[in-house]
């Protein structure tokens, strides 16, 4: 769906158009899923959050302004639920359940062959393990930033904070991924994470 029909697909919200939530979530179900389950890191707590998220979304879609952005508002949504729930939760370190085979099919460049893309795999994994080892601020900039590819503007909106520190927030981030990494026998450089 196009950034245009996302537009209009929150003007029908408020307009009360009832089949637009249904539009909406069809829209979005990935994205939601896949913020939810990079900031639980567990895949039935990622579809915890992923379905109250969409129901604060129906409830509240009265405070989003007419031609306001969806995206930035919806990733707020997700953000703040993931985080209240695993506040709820109780600490108990556990390892991080595996992913679902469709968040990882994505290799940068599919004609690279199998070798690049059992890589990209491998690599992917070790910067997963990496992310569960920072903050959560710093790991929700790092993912809205990467593998969901919103700008600074937008990060800043989704968690709350300012500008200046969503920067903070992302340079941190990829100087502990870089210190984790190289821990794990990989060396990349700020521009491979950037």
């Amino acid at each position: 769906m196009s950034r245009e029909n996302k537009a209009g697909l929150a003007d029908r919200m408020i307009a009360g158009d009832t089949s637009a939530f249904r539009d909406l979530v069809e829209a979005y179900k990935k994205m939601v899923y896949g913020l939810a389950y990079e900031m639980t890191r567990n895949h039935a707590d990622a579809e915890d959050v992923s379905q109250i998220a969409f129901m604060k979304v129906f409830k509240s879609i009265g405070t989003l302004k007419p031609g306001c952005g969806l995206n930035a508002w919806l990733y707020r949504i997700v953000y703040n639920t993931a985080l209240d729930h695993l506040r709820k939760k109780p600490f108990f370190p556990k390892a991080a359940a595996p992913a679902p085979a469709a968040l990882f099919s994505d290799p940068p460049d599919p004609s690279l062959g199998p070798e690049k893309a059992a890589e990209f795999a491998f690599l992917r994994r070790r910067i997963d393990d990496a992310l569960a080892k920072i903050s959560e601020r710093e790991r929700a900039a790092f993912v809205l930033r990467h593998y969901h590819d919103l700008n600074l503007k937008e990060i800043a909106e989704t968690l709350g904070i300012t500008l200046g520190s969503a920067k903070s927030y992302l340079f941190r981030s990829i100087r502990k991924l870089q210190k984790e990494l190289a821990g794990m026998g990989l060396c990349l450089d700020k521009g491979d994470l950037l």
